[in-house]
């Protein structure tokens, strides 16, 4: 719009000149203003690019956390490397540690297996994951709730030993004077553990007393026999209430079969029911899963095989068979599970599992195979060895 467009004859010349001046200042300011706008318009331009760079950041960054935590819960030490080289995580071990105590995501066993390891660098994260959690004023068998929801413990006797060493250590600098060493404590957190699975596990039809829970623990306090008291508390609250183990996430089983020791099929021999049935085995974790169909993602069966044995026997019926069968406790049920026609998870009616294979070499195989899998509760030794620490001190 021009505001003159003609200029009248009547202006004098310095009516002129400062028409002049204040159309020279109009088109500076108009030309101004189109500058104002573009370089607004730049500054939403690089907000933009900001916000979609950031939010592209963010993107990649949950993609890569996801991508770790899978891979740390099929491998434990890839999946720390991973998560270290996309700089989800730093290389500090204070920092990784809180990573697994946090546990968002992760494979409970992945995490005990991973701290139990023996490497300097894994006996440095278990401390500072020890040290996560918060034991002061607490008695022992709350400080274990805590601590035993935070993983779930290996089957491998020297890991337990070091994860329970760890745990020992710290419980006793958080609570100063409760015993005389952390061989104590040591010694008494297992006999806790125990007594819950004493206590609470339908297999173990003797019960033990609380003055069986005193007899366990005589002398292990450097000698001297710790407080009834102390051991009444701990015993009633195990009784009343059992520890809470943290299940994995039984929707993927992924991590579990992903590289199994051994697996094939096999001829399983039905337990209420006694036919031979063809199945798919894997054995992995100290367990021995079977499915109907290899493409399955849920077993029909698990059978833990920690107590058990394994030998050849002769059948009838059907060549190869081995057998899985508890040699301490004959006649009764393994403590393993299968589901139903319903669909739903029911305890196992075996007090035996007879399996054939295809050939000889095979079942050999297989028979070596489950022996190298098969543990036995480690606690006993581990508390055995313990105690005799603490009698040759005194």
């Amino acid at each position: 719009m021009n505001v003159c467009p003609i200029m009248s004859p009547d202006l004098s010349e310095n009516e002129k000149t400062e028409l002049e001046t204040i159309k020279r200042h109009r088109a500076e300011l108009l030309a101004d203003i189109e500058k104002l706008k573009d370089e607004i318009a730049q500054v939403f331009s690089e907000i933009d690019c900001f916000q979609n760079s950031e939010e592209s950041k963010i993107n990649q960054r949950n993609k890569d956390v996801c991508i770790g935590r899978k891979k740390f819960n099929m491998d434990p030490v890839k999946g720390i490397q991973y998560l270290i080289e996309h700089k989800v995580l730093s290389s500090d071990l204070q920092e990784i540690a809180k990573f697994l105590y946090k546990g968002e995501g992760l494979n409970k066993t992945a995490i005990g297996d991973y701290l139990g390891q023996r490497e300097p660098v894994n006996l440095q994260i278990l401390q500072a994951f020890v040290e996560c959690h918060q034991f002061a004023n607490l008695n022992l068998v709350q400080a274990l709730r805590q601590f035993l929801w935070s993983f779930r413990l290996p089957g491998e006797a020297q890991k337990i030993d070091r994860m329970m060493e760890a745990f020992a250590n710290w419980y006793c600098q958080c609570n100063p004077g409760v015993f005389q060493s952390t061989d104590t404590c040591y010694v008494l957190s297992f006999s806790v553990i125990m007594l819950n699975t004493s206590l609470h596990n339908p297999n173990v039809k003797d019960k033990p007393p609380f003055e069986r829970f005193i007899s366990m623990n005589r002398g292990i306090n450097n000698g001297g026999d710790l407080p009834e008291e102390l051991l009444r508390n701990l015993f009633e609250s195990i009784k009343n209430e059992p520890f809470s183990i943290p299940e994995d996430d039984g929707n993927d089983l992924t991590h579990t079969f992903f590289n199994p020791s051994h697996e094939g099929w096999l001829l399983k021999l039905g337990g209420r029911v006694k036919t031979w049935k063809r199945r798919w085995f894997i054995l992995t974790d100290n367990c021995l899963y079977y499915f109907e169909y290899t493409t399955d993602k849920e077993p029909l069966g698990i059978i833990p095989l920690e107590n058990l044995s394994v030998q050849k026997v002769e059948d009838p019926k059907k060549p190869n068979c081995f057998e899985l069968f508890n040699p301490n406790c004959k006649g009764q049920k393994i403590n393993a599970c299968k589901t139903d026609g319903d669909g739903k998870v029911v305890e196992g009616k075996h007090q035996s599992y007879k399996i054939s294979a295809a050939t000889p070499e095979e079942r050999d195989l297989w028979i070596e195979a489950v022996r190298t899998s098969i543990t036995q509760d480690p606690f006993y030794d581990l508390v055995s060895a313990r105690k005799k620490k603490i009698a040759n001190k005194n």
